[in-house]
């Protein structure tokens, strides 16, 4: 929506009939001014719909049995007053939501990704922040013959340590179904992320929204936490 485009059409309008009446007033040829309105009322009558809905039958400009024209400037003004405080509606009539400052995240994804985050570089952020993630899971586990998907396959397996594959647990009883399942969660989080994610922001041209990379910021902060809190099992 091109507010400004909006306010100014609605300014322009309701001066074309302040201009209309000044000349009503003093007798001089409106012909000019009359054609004008008329030429801009059916913008001026798409933006008060597109604004308040309950506005969609207000008519800008009639004719009077004389073919004097009657002009709603109180429909319009009300359209220019709705434009001057959109923003404020947003900022102060918004419901109270949860924000996700940025800087709680994992050391490991924010210490990696600040430096991209504060020049906007917000796909080489969630990059390096896997980046960063595959760095110390090599380092718990002292591997580096794999990384990223295929080590965190590895690393949460459900299957028994063998030599020089160490596996991660999630803290608890291993008999537990809860811990069971969390183990399983972990492995399909760590494989989603690298290969929904982290690929992408290796691979692919194009920054990402501010947005969208903050919640990928996000993803890898709770994958960064479950691994560790694990435990290495050899």
């Amino acid at each position: 929506m091109d507010r400004d485009w909006m306010r100014q059409r609605l300014e322009g309008f309701d001066q074309l009939a302040r201009a209309y009446w000044g000349i009503r007033e003093t007798k001089g040829d409106f012909a000019g001014a009359r054609k004008r309105l008329f030429e801009t009322e059916p913008t001026v009558t798409k933006i008060l719909q597109c604004l308040d809905p309950q506005m969609s039958g207000v008519e800008v400009l009639q004719e009077d049995e004389w073919r004097g024209l009657v002009i709603n400037t109180n429909a319009v003004r009300r359209g220019i007053g709705i434009l001057a405080d959109m923003d404020e509606w947003a900022t102060r009539l918004a419901p109270d939501a949860p924000s996700l400052p940025a800087d709680q995240f994992h050391p490991w994804v924010w210490d990696a990704a600040r430096t991209f985050w504060e020049s906007r570089h917000y796909r080489a952020a969630v990059h390096a922040a896997a980046t960063s993630i595959n760095a110390h899971l090599q380092d718990k586990l002292g591997r580096r013959d794999l990384s990223d998907a295929k080590l965190v396959q590895e690393a949460f397996s459900d299957k028994a340590p063998e030599a020089g594959k160490p596996r991660l647990r999630i803290p608890g009883d291993q008999t537990d179904p809860g811990v069971q399942t969390r183990q399983r969660g972990a492995l399909q989080l760590g494989q989603g992320a690298y290969s929904a994610l982290r690929n992408p922001a290796a691979h692919e041209t194009g920054d990402l929204a501010e947005q969208e990379a903050l919640e990928q910021l996000a993803t890898f902060s709770v994958l960064a936490r479950l691994i560790n809190q694990c435990q290495v099992v050899t």
